[in-house]
């Protein structure tokens, strides 16, 4: 009896910071770089990353699939000096409760191409494990099997320009709602460059624009945020009427499930 009631705790606690279920609830308009976003509820996007210099220079967003590991963008270029910063919000504030990572070990997908930007992901483990908390928490991985139809409404999120041409970066996390493609029709934007470890979105008025990169792409799969594309590569201009280009988690996950179980 008291092992049943012991298990019973443990997974009472572990369920307290599930994958993809942040304990303060995001609020989206409409679907509630990101350009023509809004700014996020403080803390509802727990899994979102800053990835920095030592200086406290934002570079590349991120998502934490658990306590250890993040996912970000190959072309990121992130080394063991760089920084993961969690629970982050306001980065003009010094006063949120944020956790300073290092960088323990750095797995950049060994077929990644930096000319068609193919199987743009790299893991980060963490030297020290994340301590999971109301304003940081993992966002589930899209399964193998996950599909993620055209016109589906997704969010993304991240620190990036909300003016390419000013290089303006907000303080704030910011969010934007916008549609996926389908394959066929992101190719009608980006031709041949797409391919099938890609996927798209926008050309909806919003976009992703530069220091975005490496951060998610989420969708809801049966009341849970999921990672379904990583910040990749889009419109030099961000320009918000060409959609965005992610790297597509579905087709990725082997690998990530790999990488994690052998380190």
């Amino acid at each position: 009896m008291a092992m049943i009631w012991i298990l019973s705790c443990l997974a009472l606690l572990s369920g307290a910071y599930g994958c993809g279920v942040p304990a303060i609830r995001p609020v989206v308009t409409g679907y509630a770089r990101v350009v023509n976003g809004e700014t996020a509820v403080s803390g509802s996007w727990p899994w979102q990353v800053s990835l920095q210099y030592t200086s406290g220079f934002h570079f590349c967003g991120g998502s934490l699939i658990n306590s250890l590991w993040v996912v970000t963008a190959a072309h990121c270029g992130v080394t063991t000096s760089h920084r993961v910063i969690l629970g982050e919000h306001d980065r003009s504030s010094s006063a949120e409760p944020i956790q300073t990572l290092s960088v323990g070990r750095v797995f950049r997908h060994p077929q990644y191409n930096s000319v068609s930007i193919i199987n743009d992901i790299t893991l980060i483990k963490l030297a020290s494990p994340a301590t999971f908390n109301n304003r940081v928490s993992p966002v589930c991985l899209a399964a193998g099997s996950d599909v993620f139809n055209g016109g589906e409404r997704c969010v993304t999120t991240g620190w990036g320009y909300t003016n390419a041409a000013t290089q303006t970066s907000p303080a704030r996390l910011q969010q934007a709602s916008l549609p996926l493609l389908t394959v066929s029709d992101c190719q009608r934007y980006w031709g041949s460059n797409i391919q099938p470890t890609m996927i798209c979105a926008g050309a909806s008025g919003v976009s992703s624009c530069m220091g975005d990169s490496g951060g998610p792409l989420v969708c809801q799969r049966n009341g849970a945020w999921t990672l379904a594309g990583i910040v990749s590569w889009g419109s030099s201009t961000c320009s918000t009427s060409n959609p965005g280009v992610y790297a597509r988690v579905t087709v990725l996950r082997a690998w990530v499930d790999q990488t994690v179980a052998a380190n």
